[in-house]
């Protein structure tokens, strides 16, 4: 569990398969997330420009990220 001072800059943290996707409150623009697997970086996201910003995602984490796009989480 996180601390409430961390907690409350979180926008969203999501479980998909083996990956963690998380969002900041006020964190610097673009919009975008960090994809996370085994607590190493995957990929951090631009989510307004559909490209990535760090990493070279696999397939299988767009296409997760574009569906938690869909449900509203991201």
């Amino acid at each position: 569990m996180l601390p409430p001072e961390v907690s409350s800059l979180l926008v969203g943290r999501v479980r998909r398969g083996n990956y963690i996707f998380v969002a900041w409150k006020g964190d610097h623009g673009p919009r975008h997330v960090h994809v996370y697997k085994d607590s190493k970086l995957v990929v951090k996201w631009d989510l307004e420009n559909g490209l990535p910003m760090k990493g070279k995602p696999p397939k299988r984490v767009v296409d997760l990220i574009h569906k938690l796009e869909e449900e509203g989480l991201l």
